[in-house]
């Protein structure tokens, strides 16, 4: 997901973006466990994917706190 896309969605949009992403790579961790997966380096793809969608969460959440205060 690029970061242009990450940046264009609502906070909440985000937490669930987050949720369907980590049930994504549970899928595919089980999935190749259990057999090769036919492009392991999906794994990484969605693993960094979660990534930046945790880090624009945490400025989210870091700009909205500086604001009360």
């Amino acid at each position: 997901m690029k970061n242009s896309e990450i940046l264009g969605l609502s906070t909440e949009e985000i937490v669930a973006k987050i949720s369907e992403e980590r049930a994504t790579l549970t899928k595919l961790k089980f999935a190749h466990a259990v057999s090769a997966i036919e492009n392991p380096s999906r794994i990484t793809k969605v693993r960094k994917g979660i990534a930046q969608l945790n880090t624009e969460l945490t400025k989210r959440k870091a700009a909205a706190a500086s604001e009360k205060n």
